[in-house]
């Protein structure tokens, strides 16, 4: 679980998964997700909700020491790399942008990023660090997927390690408190248009 200097200072109290939620980079690279975890995680995306039920999400989910991880890990960017390759699972997490049909599905990266959500909460629950990387070869990616999803995150997952060593700018975000933009520079006047 998360240490007490990374618990989010909230203007109201939050449930202790959220307010504790953060994206460690430290990981513990003897450590091994269980089956029965990945299910959990998968099972908490699988119930998001999405538009018309569409359900979009698609995962690809890959373990330490197997080709299908070593494809992912090599795709990272590099500043991903240099911890990445100490997480238990990466996922790769695409979503279904149309229909086989061809339509469109306008709301699939949205509803995607529910699921997602959805399973960086469960991951709290199993005792788990989820960290999201937007930085990485898409196109790779791509190449490992089936046709018809686009990939949009990559999740490392593990359990977290205070004693893993970092690079020292690394290791500085590591210590460092969580931050916020203030409750009042997220709301936004809504212009109703006045009467003629």
């Amino acid at each position: 679980m998360s240490t007490p200097h990374k618990t989010a200072a909230t203007a109201v109290p939050l449930h202790p998964l959220l307010a504790g939620r953060w994206s460690p980079r430290g990981l513990d690279p003897r450590h091994e997700l269980t089956d029965e975890q990945v299910t959990a995680l998968l099972e908490a995306a699988r119930w998001a909700p999405s538009a018309s039920n569409t359900q979009p999400w698609r995962f690809a989910v890959t373990h330490r020491g197997t080709p299908e991880h070593a494809a992912v890990l090599d795709a990272l960017a590099g500043g991903n790399r240099i911890w990445a390759h100490a997480a238990s699972t990466l996922v790769v997490v695409a979503a279904e942008t149309h229909t086989s049909e061809g339509k469109e599905r306008p709301w699939a990266v949205y509803d995607t990023g529910q699921a997602v959500a959805h399973l960086s909460v469960q991951a709290e629950v199993e005792g788990l660090a989820v960290h999201q990387m937007g930085g990485f070869d898409s196109g790779r990616i791509a190449a490992l997927l089936p046709d018809g999803v686009i990939p949009l995150v990559v999740l490392a997952i593990g359990r977290r390690d205070e004693t893993a060593e970092l690079p020292e700018v690394l290791a500085g975000r590591e210590a460092a408190a969580r931050d916020r933009l203030p409750l009042e520079a997220l709301q936004v006047p809504l212009g109703v248009p006045t009467a003629v």
